[in-house]
């Protein structure tokens, strides 16, 4: 199959060598070249613009940072919309808001193409190992026809409704990677305080009812001193302010999303680079 694929970041990368282990042919594009050489040197084609991508492509995957740099590569004068094809299945794997898929959806659609959101999780590890989870927006015959491909890169693939709906159901996931990242953090402070043996509370938390993805995954990388973005304290912080915009409009509260947002924007006063797990940097023990 020929793919293009725009992005290629932390999350990106893991994909498109997933892709290219799976025989696809892959065009690349990404705002800053240097960027994309790992993933040329391993056998994808680079291409100068989004517009090239979805030339050389069948079907086109997006992975960038915020909403706005999705707008961008989708409709800028050399975007996605100016190279597509009549038929073009085009997907949006960024966090972003459900309004702006549903609104590429819809122009997708007046243009001739086939447009799904979704947006995954299971942070870098999941898409180095081909172990993420997918969750799609868009018309169910398009996600069939996607579903193969995404096989090869995610575990649990799940269609979650309309245009739009695959974002909801990542913001109704962060919220609790948030939750489950602050009380990861919570319980090492108190751990440490006490002068618990590191490495037992970890065995006891993740055999227990305490147990989480988030203690699995980051415990032990804070315990190696290892902040390095799997998943980006910023990047969380802005799917905070997403899922808070969503529940106004929607008309319900959520004290404890409010509260994850303001711990995440005091955190990326400093260490937004830095993955979710430097969330323990609040506290004076892990500073």
């Amino acid at each position: 199959m020929k793919i293009g694929f725009i992005g290629t970041g932390v999350m990106g990368t893991g994909i498109i060598n997933n892709l290219l282990k799976s025989d696809h042919q892959v065009t690349v594009y990404n705002r800053t070249a240097a960027k994309a050489e790992p993933v040329i040197a391993n056998g994808a084609v680079w291409a100068d613009t989004p517009a090239e991508v979805a030339q050389a492509a069948d079907i086109t995957f997006t992975m960038v940072g915020y909403p706005k740099d999705v707008e961008d590569v989708w409709t800028r004068k050399d975007g996605l919309f100016s190279g597509a094809k009549t038929g073009h299945i085009l997907v949006d794997m960024t966090t972003s808001t459900p309004k702006l898929a549903e609104k590429l959806a819809q122009r997708g659609k007046n243009l001739g193409f086939k447009v799904l959101d979704a947006p995954v999780s299971g942070g870098d590890i999941g898409a180095k190992n081909g172990t993420l989870s997918i969750m799609v927006g868009g018309d169910e015959a398009v996600f069939d026809q996607v579903l193969p491909i995404l096989k090869d890169v995610g575990q649990q693939i799940v269609h979650a409704g309309s245009a739009g709906k695959g974002q909801h159901m990542k913001m109704s996931n962060n919220i609790g990677v948030a939750a489950t990242v602050i009380t990861m953090a919570e319980s090492m402070v108190y751990a440490k305080a006490a002068g618990l043996n590191m490495d037992d509370a970890y065995n006891v938390w993740r055999h227990g009812a305490a147990g989480s993805w988030s203690v699995t995954n980051y415990m032990p990388r804070v315990m190696a001193g290892d902040f390095s973005a799997g998943f980006y304290a910023k990047h969380l912080l802005k799917d905070l302010r997403i899922a808070l915009d969503a529940a106004n409009e929607m008309a319900i509260d959520l004290p404890g999303t409010k509260l994850a947002e303001k711990l995440f924007a005091q955190l990326s006063e400093n260490h937004a680079d830095e993955g979710v797990q430097a969330i323990v940097k609040l506290w004076s023990a892990f500073q």
